[in-house]
C-alpha cells in the first residue's frame, strides 16, 4: 500500500546563501526546513496540510527526527527533496532523501515522526484519528 505514487512527493530547491556557514556548506540545522518543505508538499497531497490539520481539531507536533549526511550540500547547489509517507496508523513517519539535481546522486537520509494530539483536551491519540484515513483515502 505505501508503495502507491500518491504517499511520495518531491521538491525542487536551490541552495540559497543564507543556508550555508563561510565555508559555503549548508548549516547542518537547514536541512530540517528543507524536510518540513517536502513534508507540507505531501501532506498537502492529501489535503491535510497543517491549515487542514488544525481545522480538524489535531496538532501535529514532531517528536522524533534524524538526519544522516552523506555528502555536502553547497550554495547555489540545485536539490530535489523526497518525501515518502511510510506509516500512518499510530503515528506519521516520513523518510527522506536529499538528491542532487544534477547528478541524482543521494546526498542526505533522515526521517520525522509526527503524533496527533487533541488541540482542545491535549491529549496524546495513541491511533491516529478518522480525519488522516479519510484523507489519504484507507480505511483504519
Amino acid at each position: 500500500m505505501l508503495n502507491d505514487p500518491r504517499f511520495t512527493t518531491e521538491v525542487e530547491l536551490t541552495i540559497a546563501f543564507h543556508d550555508v556557514d563561510m565555508m559555503g556548506v549548508v548549516w547542518h540545522g537547514n536541512y530540517f526546513r528543507y524536510f518540513e518543505i517536502a513534508r507540507e508538499a505531501l501532506l498537502n497531497q492529501f489535503n491535510y496540510g497543517y491549515r487542514q490539520m488544525k481545522e480538524s481539531g489535531y496538532v501535529w507536533p514532531v517528536v522524533d527526527t534524524r538526519v544522516k549526511y552523506r555528502d555536502v550540500l553547497t550554495f547555489e547547489q540545485r536539490i530535489r527533496v523526497r518525501a515518502t509517507l511510510e506509516e500512518y496508523e499510530n503515528r506519521l513517519r516520513i523518510a527522506y532523501q536529499i538528491f542532487d539535481a544534477g547528478t541524482g546522486k543521494r546526498t542526505t537520509t533522515g526521517y520525522t515522526i509526527q503524533v496527533a494530539v487533541e488541540e482542545k483536551s491535549r491529549e496524546l491519540c495513541f491511533i491516529s484519528p478518522p480525519v488522516l484515513f479519510e484523507c489519504i483515502g484507507v480505511m483504519p
